[in-house]
């Protein structure tokens, strides 16, 4: 008995080891690759929608019915904010580029960055995109906001899967809140998934390096994918980048696991 612990001791610190060189060659390769251009580009509306969600009451409120030990371990609060602030920053670009002007805007803003917070509340769960809305559904009852904007970002929240069918919007300005969920969150495709999620993943169930090796590439199969699901005008001039420099991160790593599991 002794001796089997003493084997899964060793056996988990070498895991541990690997997961270190990979996350270390993942980090070295985004500082290598640099940023998507989306925050170079439009860094002062990335600022604006970030002084907007700090300085709101109702963000402030919603935050509040964030769990992190109830939300997935790798869609965790950080991620949430993550998409708030961007969702937020894609809506005021979008409306501009529409030129609709600000009328309307700070409350769409905050209707994009709810449903931000809100997206994946229920994400260890089936369906967790109906599942969301319904319980930001639930939350939302007891705010004081128009009950368009309630449902816009209900609908948002249902709305932001892919690869599924896309619902019809009730107004341009609910399709707009919408796609800017969705996009927001797939930025998270990008670097984010290489650097940030994929390392709360394995993490949280101590996958084994040889299991993530077998589904590797078939996992970078599939982000591959997201590059033509970009909604906004904006995510699709500035998406594929994202996921293009994701994947760019994600070879490094392949080939580090290559290198380390034939070493081992």
């Amino acid at each position: 008995m002794k001796d089997g612990l003493l084997i899964k001791h060793r056996r988990d610190q070498l895991e541990t080891a690997f997961y270190d060189r990979l996350k270390e060659k993942a980090l070295e390769a985004a500082r290598r690759i640099g940023q998507p251009g989306f925050y170079r580009e439009y860094e002062k509306q990335l600022k604006e929608s970030s002084d907007f969600f700090d300085q709101s009451v109702v963000i402030s409120r919603c935050l509040r019915f964030l769990d992190e030990a109830k939300l997935h371990p790798a869609h965790g609060i950080s991620h949430c904010e993550k998409v708030a602030r961007e969702a937020g920053a894609l809506l005021r670009i979008e409306r501009r580029r529409r030129g609709r002007g600000e009328k309307d805007e700070d409350e769409l803003m905050l209707c994009a960055q709810i449903a931000g917070l809100f997206h994946d509340i229920k994400r260890s769960e089936e369906d967790h995109p109906l599942a969301g809305s319904l319980e930001a559904e639930k939350i939302l009852g007891g705010f004081e906001m128009e009950g368009r904007h309630k449902r816009y970002i209900i609908a948002a929240i249902r709305n932001h899967e892919a690869f599924k069918k896309v619902m019809t919007s009730e107004d341009e300005a609910a399709g707009l809140v919408s796609d800017s969920l969705y996009d927001a969150d797939k930025f998270r495709w990008g670097p984010d998934n290489f650097t940030a999620t994929l390392w709360l993943i394995t993490g949280s169930g101590m996958i084994p390096v040889k299991k993530l090796f077998e589904c590797y590439e078939e996992k970078l199969e599939g982000i591959l994918r997201i590059k033509e699901t970009f909604r906004t005008e904006t995510g699709r001039i500035y998406g594929p980048e994202f996921i293009d420099l994701g994947l760019e991160i994600g070879r490094e790593i392949y080939r580090e696991m290559r290198s380390m599991l034939g070493d081992s």
